[in-house]
C-alpha cells in the first residue's frame, strides 16, 4: 500500500495567533500591522453568508444509484471569516511590498462554484481575490528540511493516509515532489509575511491555520502559522480540503 498522495487546496484556514498586550482592544478580531479587523465586520460577514445561503435541508441518504450522496456544502464558520480576511490582506500587502503579480485571475463565479456558495456573498468575493493573490506569490520549489518532512509524515499517519507498513522512508519518498516543494516555499513567503506584519488574532477564533497541501480527510500536510501557538482556549474551527485518491503525490492540484 502506498502513502495517499497530497492535494493543494484552495480552500482556507488560517494560523496560530494570539492578542497580547495593548493590542488586544476590545471587540477586535485580528491586527495585521497597524490595520484592526473587528468582530463587527466579521459578524456582518456571518450573517450576509446565512442569508444569501440558507441552510440546505437534509440531503437524501442515496443517490439515484442507491449509492451515498455526496454530502452538500457546508456554510463556513466563524473562524473561517477571519481567516479569509486576514490572510487576503496579508497576502495583499506582501504583493504590494514585493511587487508580486498574480499569475491568473479568479472570478467571483469561480470561487462560487468551488465553495457551493451564492456568488452575491462578501465571503465569495474575499475568496476570489484570495485565491487571485496567491496565485501571484513566488512558489519556486525548496527542498524539504527533515523537520518538515517528519511533519508532513507524522500528520498523514495521524489522519490514516500514510499505511502502518509504509516505512517514514518510503513515505518520504512517495510524497516528496514538485506539489510539496512547492507548498513549502509558498509557506515560507507568508510565514515571513506574517512576522513582519505581526499578525495576533484574537483567542475567540483560535487555533487558525491556513493549509496549503492537505491528505484526504481535512488533514493538512502543510499549513502556515499566524503568530503564536494557542494558549489553550477551545475554539470551533473547520479545515476544508479536497479528497485526494491512493495514488503518487506528483497528482493534480485543486487550487484555482
Amino acid at each position: 500500500m502506498r502513502a495517499r498522495r497530497l492535494v493543494a487546496v484552495a480552500s482556507v484556514s488560517l494560523g496560530l495567533v494570539a492578542l497580547s498586550g495593548c493590542r488586544a482592544e476590545p471587540g477586535t478580531a485580528a491586527y495585521i500591522g497597524d490595520q484592526r479587523i473587528t468582530d463587527s465586520e466579521v459578524t456582518a460577514a456571518m450573517n450576509d453568508l446565512r442569508t444569501k445561503n440558507p441552510t440546505p435541508t437534509a440531503a437524501p441518504q442515496t443517490d439515484g444509484s442507491g449509492q451515498p450522496a455526496a454530502p452538500g456544502p457546508q456554510l463556513p464558520e466563524l473562524a473561517d471569516v477571519v481567516r479569509v480576511m486576514v490572510l487576503t490582506n496579508v497576502c495583499e500587502k506582501a504583493s504590494a511590498e514585493k511587487g508580486y503579480q498574480p499569475r491568473s485571475q479568479v472570478s467571483v463565479d469561480q470561487a462560487a462554484q468551488q465553495l457551493g456558495l451564492n456568488p452575491e456573498t462578501g465571503y465569495v468575493r474575499e475568496m476570489a481575490k484570495l485565491f487571485t493573490c496567491l496565485s501571484g506569490l513566488p512558489a519556486e520549489p525548496v527542498e524539504p528540511t527533515e523537520q518538515e518532512m517528519a511533519d508532513v509524515i507524522a500528520a498523514g499517519r495521524g489522519g490514516g493516509n500514510i499505511p502502518a507498513n509504509v516505512s517514514d522512508e518510503d513515505a518520504a519518498r512517495q510524497l516528496d515532489g514538485e506539489q510539496l516543494r512547492g507548498a513549502l516555499a509558498t509557506k515560507r513567503v507568508l510565514a515571513e509575511a506574517v512576522e513582519r506584519y505581526d499578525v495576533t488574532i484574537s483567542p475567540r477564533y483560535r487555533p487558525l491555520e491556513f493549509p496549503l497541501l492537505s491528505f484526504s480527510g481535512d488533514v493538512a500536510a502543510v499549513s502556515v502559522p499566524l503568530g503564536e501557538p494557542d494558549s489553550g482556549a477551545v475554539t470551533d474551527v473547520s479545515t476544508p480540503t479536497t479528497d485526494p485518491s491512493n495514488a503518487n503525490p506528483d497528482a493534480e492540484g485543486t487550487a484555482s
